[in-house]
């Protein structure tokens, strides 16, 4: 039994390294100065925040990046990419520091638009963002060229990375009812709904 034993703890021991061999390899090279240059640059939200938030802010990025892999499809990620969708990913829940996404491990960028069933091909690629569910549970598939335009100035109210995070943040007490419990306390969800409500009454109405 001795040897299973051992050989059984040696492979587990080297899926281990293996493991935060691949996390650290998650962002080679970008460290927190080439984060806080790329916010600088590219989130307007970043650029509004007061010293204190700023430093918030980025360390929340890079913790995100050490736990969530962003991987290219038929595209090569860089670091702007993955710094753009790191800040989709906080935008939300910058207001909760002690907040993290427990029901995402992956990001998928797909160069451009995709179809329901994510492929890239064909007339129904419609989709620009999409929470994954069944094989595709705890994947988030984005346009990678959707992302970058996002961010440009302008552009907020049409930022899909952050509008499929918010999606994330009500989907983590496992429904996408428009009630992110696991943010807002009890007492608080008839408020909210109502709040939801008027706004989507002014949305309608055009304001």
């Amino acid at each position: 039994m001795e040897p299973i034993i051992g050989i059984a703890g040696i492979a587990i021991m080297a899926y281990l390294i293996s493991l935060a061999f691949r996390r650290k390899k998650v962002q080679p090279g970008l460290t927190e100065e080439t984060v806080r240059n790329i916010l600088g640059k590219e989130v307007a939200f970043y650029k509004k925040l007061d010293d204190n938030q700023q430093v918030a802010f980025a360390v929340r990025v890079m913790r995100f990046l050490q736990r969530v892999h962003i991987t290219g499809v038929k595209t090569a990620v860089d670091d702007l990419d993955k710094v753009l969708v790191a800040a989709g990913a906080i935008i939300p829940i910058f207001a909760f520091p002690d907040w993290e996404y427990r029901n995402i491990h992956e990001v998928l960028l797909y160069p451009g638009s995709f179809n329901e069933e994510f492929g890239q091909d064909g007339n129904e690629r419609n989709i620009l963002g999409m929470v994954g569910n069944g094989p595709m549970q705890n994947v988030m598939v984005l346009s990678q060229e959707n992302v970058r335009a996002g961010f440009k100035a302008g552009s907020d109210k049409h930022n899909t990375a952050i509008h499929e995070f918010v999606h994330l943040v009500d989907k983590s007490d496992g429904s996408t009812d428009g009630l992110p419990e696991a943010l807002i306390p009890h007492q608080y969800a008839r408020p909210w709904l109502k709040r939801i409500h008027e706004e989507m009454r002014l949305i309608k109405e055009g304001r």
